[in-house]
């Protein structure tokens, strides 16, 4: 594991870094970040392979390893213990290799009793993430969340079986997720064809594709999906392809697909799942930063890593502590003020009344 070529030797908004061959490095980690940056899988529009140094750094707040959430009151990168392992160094020409190598750097993490987040890549990766997930904690035990504007289960691509529009038949096929507790949101657009759709429906898939959430709303589609997730399964893999949003909102990805989710609903949603779920794994594919306008994709792609970690930290501090995050509480209510600020504030009411020292009088 190293940093690559393909962009600044930095740390995910400036987090510690460890060495997945030094498990002393990580062994008390929460959560390890890994880059996997890449490309080959691609069959339209390439560059994801600067994706992982784009979700590192694009950020206007400074790379100190702190990002408190205004939302769910904690910091997930303080309040956890969250690494960076670099990147998974291989060859984008060899994709079988890749993939090999990918897989057994997640299934490193997942033994040492971390949650892996791997920042991609196209979304390829799913396939070796989610099966290193699986490796640790069991084939058919990890289900998978999965947001995307499209299916990405057919069979043979360009004459390869590899690639970013096959890896979730290849998890299915090799008994690593169950059809029946794979669950796909954003779905639309134009593909796949019909003997993919029969394929997925022998294999008990549930996609919500974009005219069913409008129709029955994204909260309820969601709500559904999390009792299917949940259901005979140890915990889940949640894999978000920047492209579900509308390209208006991830202009920086390989295939865009008009009609998608807001930036604001993938946000919500992904909070939902990683504060109400038990998340084992998380990827974040698709982001590629030469199609994207003033970093938009970018910036999107590290918030959706961002709310990952904090809506996991605020879930274990209110199992910790028998408490419960209320999205409806106001943003000020509830916080501890000083006893210096507390005065000073009520200085300046006071003056602000005309109780205070009265003001000079000028002749």
């Amino acid at each position: 594991m190293a940093f690559t070529g393909f962009g600044p030797d930095i740390t995910f908004l400036g987090v510690p870094r460890c060495d997945l061959d030094d498990v002393s490095t990580y062994a008390d980690a929460d959560i390890v970040i890994l880059g996997a940056p890449l490309d080959g899988g691609t069959n339209y529009r390439a560059g994801t392979r600067f994706g992982p140094s784009a979700l590192r750094q694009a950020c206007y707040l400074p790379q100190d390893g702190s990002r408190p959430s205004l939302a769910l009151r904690v910091d997930g990168l303080k309040d956890l213990r969250v690494y960076d392992a670099g990147d998974v160094e291989f060859h984008n020409g060899h994709i079988e290799q890749a993939v090999e190598l990918i897989e057994a750097a997640v299934f490193k993490v997942s033994s040492a009793g971390a949650i892996p987040i791997i920042l991609g890549g196209d979304h390829t990766i799913a396939w070796p993430d989610h099966t290193g997930v699986a490796r640790q904690h069991g084939f058919g035990k990890v289900s998978m969340i999965h947001f995307d504007a499209h299916a990405d289960t057919g069979d043979i691509h360009l004459g390869s079986l590899v690639g970013h529009g096959t890896p979730m038949r290849r998890l299915i096929e090799s008994g690593a997720l169950r059809g029946d507790r794979f669950l796909q949101l954003g779905l639309r657009g134009y593909w796949p064809d019909e003997p993919v759709l029969q394929w997925m429906a022998a294999h008990g898939l549930r996609s919500y594709e974009m005219t069913e959430i409008v129709a029955r709303g994204l909260e309820t589609c969601l709500t559904e999906a999390f009792q299917i997730a949940t259901s005979d399964c140890e915990g889940v893999f949640l894999s978000v392809d920047i492209d579900v949003c509308d390209p208006g909102h991830a202009p920086g990805t390989g295939t865009p697909e008009p009609g998608g989710f807001s930036a604001r609903q993938l946000l919500d949603a992904v909070r939902r799942i990683c504060y109400e779920l038990p998340v084992l794994g998380v990827d974040v594919v698709e982001v590629s930063p030469p199609y994207d306008h003033a970093d938009i994709t970018a910036l999107l792609g590290n918030r959706v890593v961002l709310e990952s970690i904090s809506a996991i930290a605020r879930r274990r501090k209110d199992e910790a502590q028998g408490t419960s995050w209320d999205p409806r509480q106001p943003l000020l209510e509830g916080r501890e003020v000083g006893e210096q600020l507390r005065l000073i504030a009520a200085g300046d009411e006071a003056r602000r009344r005309g109780e205070g020292t009265p003001r000079p009088h000028h002749h």
